[in-house]
C-alpha cells in the first residue's frame, strides 16, 4: 500500500512538472506575440523563395499588415534556391526555404528558423489509365526510383499490375527548389539526379500532369490538394505510397484527402523525407521590420497555419526559434 502511494505521488509530481513546462512554453510564446503586436512597424519587407511556403507567407503578410498598416511586404516565389541566394546577397530580407540548409550556405552565414511543416506528394493525372489499381495498391519507393533515378521506360500497366501499354511520362522541376531536393532525398539522390521532363515551379508541374493522362510528377501539399475542399486539385490525383511494401494501401497509408495526408505526416506513417520542416532565412540574423515580422509568424501567426492547410511545428521548436531570433 505504501509503495502504491509512492508511485501515485511520483506520477502526480511528473504530471505537475509536465503541465508547468507546457505552461512556461505557452507563456513564452504568448508574451513574444504580444510584444510583436505592440511594436510599431514601418518600411518595406522583401520576401522571396520556396513555392512551398508561398501561400502561407501571403496569408501571414495579409494578417500582419492589419495590425501594422505602415509596412509593405513584397512576396515572390521562385524556388528555395532563389530564396537562399536572395537572402545571402541582401536582395531580400527573408528567404523562404523548403529543404535543409546546406553546409556551404551555413558557412556563408545563413541564419535560419523553422516555421511550419509540409510534405511532397507524388501526383498523377486524374484520368490515369491505371487509377483504380494505383489507389488500391499504391507505388513503392523502388518504383519511384526506377522512374526518376534509373530513368526506366515504364508502362502504367507494368507499374500498377494491369493490362495496358501506356508509357509513363515523368515530370520534374527545372528550378533549384526544396520540393525536388526533398523528393530526391527520399529516393537517396540529389535534385540533379532526377530524370524527367523539367518544368518550372510547383504550379507548372501540377499543370503539366493535369494536361497529360500518362504523366507523373510531385507537388508540395498545397499544390497537390485544394485549399477549400481538401480534395486533390482538379485534374490530378495523389498517389499513395506503399510504405510497408505489402502490395496494398493500408488505412494509415491513405492520402486521398488533405486531412488524410496531414494525419499520415503527423503520425509518421508518411515518410520524412518527403515530409519536412520549412524555414525562413536571412544573412546573419533578421533585422528591423523583418525581425518583428518573423517573431509574429512564430507566435500569433501560428494560428493561421491550420487555416491555410499546413502543419504546425512543436512548441519547443517555436521557443527555440524565438530564442535564436532574439526576443
Amino acid at each position: 500500500m505504501h509503495f502504491l502511494k509512492i508511485v501515485k505521488s511520483g506520477a502526480i509530481r511528473m504530471a505537475v512538472i509536465a503541465l508547468l513546462i507546457s505552461f512556461c512554453l505557452f507563456s513564452a510564446i504568448a508574451n513574444a506575440g504580444a510584444a510583436a503586436d505592440n511594436v510599431r512597424v514601418q518600411g518595406k519587407i522583401r520576401v522571396s523563395g520556396a513555392w512551398a511556403l508561398y501561400p502561407m507567407m501571403v496569408k501571414w503578410a495579409e494578417e500582419f499588415k492589419k495590425n501594422h498598416p505602415d509596412v509593405r511586404i513584397d512576396v515572390s516565389a521562385g524556388g528555395a534556391g532563389k530564396g537562399v541566394a536572395d537572402a545571402l546577397s541582401g536582395m531580400v530580407d527573408i528567404g523562404m526555404v523548403s529543404r535543409e540548409l546546406r553546409p556551404e550556405e551555413i558557412r556563408q552565414k545563413a541564419f535560419y528558423l523553422p516555421v511550419v511543416k509540409d510534405a511532397v506528394f507524388p501526383t498523377v493525372n486524374a484520368a490515369n489509365p491505371a487509377m483504380k489499381n494505383l489507389l488500391r495498391k499504391g507505388l513503392t519507393r523502388k518504383a519511384f526510383e526506377g522512374l526518376w533515378i534509373a530513368g526506366q521506360v515504364q508502362t502504367w500497366g507494368g507499374l500498377a499490375g494491369t493490362p495496358g501499354g501506356n508509357k509513363v511520362r515523368v515530370y520534374t522541376r527545372s528550378d533549384s527548389c526544396g520540393a525536388a531536393e526533398t523528393w530526391a532525398k527520399y529516393l537517396n539522390a540529389k535534385q540533379e539526379d532526377l530524370k524527367g521532363i523539367a518544368v518550372y515551379g510547383d504550379p507548372g508541374v501540377a499543370e503539366a500532369v493535369r494536361r497529360d493522362a500518362n504523366g507523373i510528377g510531385y507537388n508540395n501539399l498545397n499544390y497537390a490538394y485544394d485549399l477549400k475542399t481538401g480534395a486533390p486539385v482538379a485534374g490530378i490525383q495523389v498517389v499513395p505510397i506503399d510504405v510497408n511494401e505489402d502490395g496494398r494501401i493500408d488505412p494509415r497509408e491513405r492520402i486521398s484527402t488533405k486531412q488524410e495526408a496531414i494525419k499520415a505526416v503527423l503520425s509518421g506513417t508518411y515518410p520524412s523525407p518527403p515530409a519536412r520542416d520549412l524555414y525562413l532565412v536571412s544573412k546573419e540574423s533578421f533585422k528591423g521590420p523583418a525581425k518583428v515580422f518573423v517573431r509574429w509568424i512564430l507566435t500569433d501567426g501560428q494560428k493561421y497555419v491550420d487555416e491555410v492547410g499546413y502543419l504546425k511545428i512543436g512548441d519547443k521548436q517555436i521557443k527555440d526559434a524565438l530564442k535564436k531570433a532574439g526576443q
